[in-house]
Parts: C-alpha cells; sequence; structure tokens
C-alpha cells in the first residue's frame, strides 16, 4: 500500500483527512499530515517531513500532496522527492484524496495519474436543477 503524507499551509491537511474518514467511513491507514503555518521556519520543518515519508512508506513508495505549487508546503515536497519511491503531486483537493485512497494499491506511477485526474475532475460547475410542480405543471 502507497503511503499518503499531505503538506498542507495551516491545518487543511488534517481537514482533508478527517474529511476523507467521513466519506470513507474509516480513518485511512498509512495517512498523515504536516501542516506549515506562517511562523514555522520550512527548513526547520523538513526533517519532520522525512520522517514521516520513512514513517509511512511500506516498500510500496510514498504520494505527497500539497496545496498551491511554489507555496512552502510544495516546496517542502519536491525537497522528499526521489524518482520512482516518493512523488509529489500540488493542488490537493478532497476529489483528489479520496482517489488517491481509493487506488492506493497499485503502483506510484498510477496513483500519481489517478490523483491529477480526481482532482481536476473533481472540479465542476454545479448544474441548476429545475424542479416540476405537479400541483401547477410547471
Amino acid at each position: 500500500m502507497i503511503g499518503i503524507l499531505i503538506i498542507t499551509h495551516g491545518n487543511l491537511g488534517e481537514s482533508l483527512i478527517q474529511c476523507a474518514s467521513h466519506v470513507l467511513n474509516k480513518v485511512p491507514p498509512q495517512t498523515a499530515q504536516l501542516g506549515v503555518s506562517s511562523r514555522d521556519d520550512p527548513a526547520l520543518l523538513l526533517p519532520k517531513a522525512i520522517s514521516l515519508v520513512k514513517e509511512l512508506d511500506s516498500g510500496s513508495g510514498v504520494l505527497v500532496l500539497s496545496d498551491i505549487f511554489g507555496g512552502s508546503p510544495s516546496n517542502m515536497a519536491s525537497k522528499v522527492v526521489v524518482p520512482g519511491k516518493v512523488e509529489a503531486v500540488c493542488g490537493v483537493n478532497l476529489p483528489m484524496l479520496i482517489r488517491v485512497l481509493t487506488y492506493r494499491d497499485r503502483d506510484l506511477q498510477t496513483i500519481v495519474t489517478k490523483a491529477i485526474s480526481g482532482g481536476c475532475e473533481g472540479v465542476m460547475r454545479v448544474p441548476v436543477f429545475k424542479m416540476h410542480n405537479a400541483a401547477t405543471g410547471s
């Protein structure tokens, strides 16, 4: 099983894991988060990120998800990437996380592809549904 590390600003990662636990009706195993606040020095948090990656890797690899490309969390994520063993994807959202958790028994390259497609396909405009009123016929 591929380990999942979410590195985000503030407590976004923790909230995403809580939401995923609600949707899936269970706490996802081998999943952790690391929040970065405005008071944190990312260089001092990097050893924690490295430690979490090691803890989460059961031999199948780790996928690191971060929120916005170019921010401190994604910069930290880029520093733990080991091609083919630890990969990173930015732009984490709940659809992406659910997709990743659903396909985490596949290989790392597949889960990277699923993460990106889940994140993109999960963003859509909500259609307007017109209700039919049986009493008035409209």
